[in-house]
């Protein structure tokens, strides 16, 4: 995995540091997820369908345990502890030029730390957002993105 700056304007010694934490994460698991799933249009939810079918059956030495309610438009590995959801709307942080944001195996990702969780990443220059909720254990470690990235990468094209 490497890091880039370019995409949101972070600078690189920031990427880098937050990337060498990444053995600095917590293990102990979070419970069984429920998530909102998104209602993206019609292009979009195609996308995520495809994306759906390339996910794979663990993430980070987690096993797949989806979500509540059941759907394509959303994915989650170790009961909550990686969730994926698909379509989602384009995050209002993506306007501020200061967002953080890092790079796994060809992927962009903008960073969101929300009070009281774990890390929040949200695709960028894609044709449809994905968004991944980790858990408080992954607070410094960006593996589930690197074991995301390639699925997304081959089934969701750029938006450049």
């Amino acid at each position: 995995m490497k890091s880039s700056h370019r995409p949101l304007g972070l600078p690189a010694a920031v990427t880098a540091a937050v990337l060498l934490l990444a053995a600095a994460g917590c293990s102990s698991p979070d419970a069984a997820a429920s998530v909102v799933v998104p209602s993206p249009p019609a292009a979009e939810a195609a996308l995520c369908q495809d994306l759906a079918r390339e996910l794979p059956g663990t993430v980070a030495g987690l096993e797949r345990s989806d979500p509540e309610p059941g759907s394509e438009l959303t994915a989650g590995w170790g009961d909550g502890a990686i969730v994926l959801r698909c379509g989602v709307p384009r995050p209002e942080k993506m306007s501020d030029p200061k967002a953080q944001g890092v790079e796994a195996n060809g992927v962009n990702w903008m960073l969101e730390r929300p009070e009281g969780s774990g890390p929040r990443f949200t695709s960028t220059y894609r044709k449809t957002y994905v968004e991944v909720t980790l858990g408080e254990q992954y607070t410094h470690d960006m593996t589930p993105l690197a074991d995301l990235a390639d699925p997304v990468r081959k089934t969701v094209p750029p938006s450049l």
